[in-house]
């Protein structure tokens, strides 16, 4: 049986993580909304949010009332910056050091972490993120598997995990590694930020609406008069959407670079690919030179790390993407580097992390081995094994 959703203002909701609404539609039926309501941390993800997220979207799947579903973050200044760091910090405080299973909580997190993205990758209904604002790791796992990806004016998309000792994950090297080559890997190496005209060009986003043509889009989902058919809700939600353009016949920085980049980054080998991009810190583009500059103060671990991981998942299933992140991302809460780059930037926020390996050379072929091992006893199955026979 399916509870009614009186809507609730942020204001009126301090300390609820995910709000839930669901407002009247054409014909009976209904829209749900989910509001990230975290904007002191920029809508971090936190495993209380996944829980009740994927627990609301099964819920919503199965209501025939409900047409579509739209994804928000609160505030005008993110979707979603990324996962509850704090929290994992404090959680590898606690496990025992290099045991990448004793961990419980960094278990617990990515697992259910990497179900809601993938439940929202098959999700049955029209599935709207709106991604106004920074939309960054753990905003971009959100994001990546919906049916309709918006991006705006405001859009700060990036996979920065470099500067802080992890990787792309939540499926982001099955999504860098099926872009065209080179992009990938400069994107994994340098956390680059991508506004609109980028995300549309590479197929990271399907529209581009004014970040304050949100309300506009929500009348028009209400207005709309839905059709039986359930084949037919993900066109009209693009009719909502088509209705609230934004110019963005301009190119990026990544497509205007994206020769050189292919250039620098299309090549088998790791130093070599580091190298071309160091070059680019005195580039008078400020944008190539900033995301060198990245590059060269972030974890060289991490980068090693996500040249291995994109090579791997380049042919997986999106399913056994996930599973061999899942296994990386236990390892890294296990090495220090994750630890460390969440001390630098968030808890003594000095931004002198001090990496290990430290250098690129030390982050070799073989260091990197570690993070392919699956860590839990013999015998038992990956916590993820049953990701395949999710309905489609």
């Amino acid at each position: 049986m399916n509870t009614p959703v009186t809507e609730v203002s942020p204001e009126a909701a301090d300390g609820t993580p995910v709000l839930f609404d669901e407002l009247p539609a054409g014909n009976g039926r209904r829209i749900g909304v989910a509001l990230l309501n975290s904007q002191q941390t920029l809508n971090g993800l936190s495993l209380d949010m996944c829980r009740l997220l994927a627990e609301r979207l099964r819920a919503w799947e199965d209501d025939r009332r409900i047409v579509a579903v739209v994804l928000r973050g609160a505030g005008d200044k993110a979707f979603c910056a990324g996962g509850d760091l704090q929290a994992l910090y404090k959680s590898m405080q606690e496990a025992p050091a290099t045991d990448a299973w004793a961990n419980v909580y960094a278990r617990s997190f990515f697992e259910t972490e990497y179900r809601l993205d993938y439940a929202i990758h098959r999700y049955a209904k029209p599935l709207v993120c709106w991604g106004s604002g920074i939309v960054m790791g753990g905003g971009v796992g959100l994001m990546l598997g919906a049916s309709h990806r918006v991006v705006t004016d405001t859009t700060r998309f990036a996979m920065p995990e470099v500067t802080i000792g992890l990787f792309p994950d939540v499926a982001g090297t099955w999504m860098l590694g099926r872009l065209p080559p080179g992009i990938g890997t400069f994107l994994a190496f340098t956390g680059a930020q991508l506004g609109a005209a980028d995300c549309l060009h590479y197929g990271l986003a399907d529209r581009a609406c004014p970040a304050q043509g949100f309300d506009a889009f929500m009348q028009a989902l209400q207005s709309t008069e839905w059709s039986a058919a359930a084949t037919e809700h993900a066109a009209q939600v693009d009719r909502a959407l088509a209705a609230q353009p934004l110019d963005v016949t301009q190119p990026g920085p990544l497509q205007r670079h994206a020769e050189t980049i292919r250039q620098a980054c299309h090549q088998a080998d790791f130093l070599a690919i580091a190298s071309a991009i160091g070059q680019w810190k005195r580039d008078p583009d400020p944008w190539l030179s900033r995301a060198a500059l990245t590059f060269l103060a972030g974890s060289p671990g991490s980068a090693r790390l996500s040249h291995s991981l994109l090579a791997r998942v380049r042919h997986l299933s999106l399913a056994d993407a996930f599973r061999a992140e899942y296994v990386a991302a236990l390892h890294c809460c296990a090495e220090p580097d994750f630890r460390e780059g969440i001390r630098a930037l968030l808890i003594d926020k000095d931004k002198k992390p001090r990496w290990r390996p430290a250098t690129l050379e030390q982050a070799s072929s073989d260091w990197v081995r570690r993070f392919f091992v699956r860590p839990w006893p013999a015998g038992q199955a990956h916590p993820l094994a049953d990701l395949e026979s999710a309905a489609p």
